[in-house]
């Protein structure tokens, strides 16, 4: 044999030895991919999570699922994820809170909203909506302004929590408004709603999607939707905009995100795939009729719209003087 042969038969038998160690690489995903949700089941988020995940599943492959690990205004869940390792496997499905307000409200955050994600896609929007129960004697937001300056810091508001998108959303009138109400804070959005219903509270700005079933029974009258245009929901509520308020243009809104460095061909794979999930026509019928706004931008779009939210909402809070307490 000569020595060439001699050579390329040992480099041969060396390969083989090679690839029965280590077994070739199996493409991304191949294992189950998990979806974190910082909030319990059932909430507006949650549902996001749960609409994107067998279409997730559908489009790449592998298995995803949906853990929610609620507390602390979501920023449990969102230091797990920073943890986790950046190979695509862990995902973090969340509401505005953890990447815009609670790094505001909260001491020592587990995290570094601004540094510690990669940005995937801001899903979905969705406005507020001020409402009153149907007995209340408030029939406009004229009304509204005017109790409120009639008898300043005595008309109560409830929202979800301290820090809430519907929390920052009434403080947010008040300074642009020059009056002031009474918060009151619930422990999630289902008893909010329901002291909302039995009159307990004078009124709300509560996600569209979490009242619209109750406005439509004429359990609750609602006064105006905090978007930038009317929704087609409620297509006979005026804006704040067009009831008077302006700049308290708001937005709830879930995205999606994972740990930092994420290798470029997957954060790309997941991209395209979840803007092709939210646009699927079995999801995206069901999302708007619920009264979310498919959004499905880029990365680079989310990163400028985070930076705008996190500015704004300090603002709010420090002018507010807004504790999470």
């Amino acid at each position: 044999m000569t020595s060439i042969l001699r050579r390329a038969t040992v480099v041969a038998l060396a390969t083989a030895g090679l690839a029965g160690a280590f077994p070739a690489l199996a493409a991304w995903p191949d294992k189950p991919v998990t979806l974190l949700v910082p909030f319990p089941p059932g909430g507006s988020t949650d549902t996001i999570a749960r609409a994107l995940a067998p279409k997730l599943q559908e489009k790449l492959g592998g298995n995803f699922i949906v853990d929610n690990k609620p507390g602390a205004t979501g920023t449990i869940g969102a230091g797990i994820v920073k943890r986790a390792p950046a190979d695509g496997y862990t995902l973090f499905v969340s509401s505005l809170g953890p990447f815009v307000i609670a790094p505001h409200l909260i001491k020592n955050v587990p995290y570094d909203a601004a540094k510690d994600f990669d940005l995937l896609t801001v899903a979905v929007q969705a406005p507020n909506v001020l409402v009153v129960p149907a007995a209340s004697p408030h029939k406009s937001v004229a009304d509204v302004l005017a109790q409120l300056k009639k008898t300043p810091g005595a008309m109560s508001f409830a929202s979800s929590g301290n820090g809430s998108s519907d929390h920052l959303t009434v403080e947010l009138f008040w300074q642009q408004t020059g009056t002031s109400g009474v918060h009151v804070p619930y422990k999630g959005g289902a008893p909010a709603i329901s002291d909302l219903l039995g009159g307990q509270v004078d009124g709300s700005f509560q996600n569209i999607n979490a009242v619209i079933s109750h406005i439509n029974a004429g359990k609750l009258r609602a006064l105006a939707v905090t978007g930038d245009k009317r929704s087609t929901l409620l297509p006979q509520v005026p804006t704040l905009s067009e009831a008077g308020v302006k700049g308290a243009d708001v937005y709830s809104w879930q995205a999606v995100a994972a740990p930092k460095g994420l290798p470029a061909d997957i954060k790309a794979k997941l991209h395209a795939a979840l803007v092709t999930a939210l646009n699927d026509p079995s999801v995206k019928p069901k999302l708007v009729e619920q009264g979310f706004e498919i959004v499905a931008n880029t990365p680079e779009q989310f990163a400028a719209f985070q930076a705008a939210e996190f500015a704004r909402w300090k603002k709010v809070i420090e002018a507010g003087k807004i504790t999470a307490d």
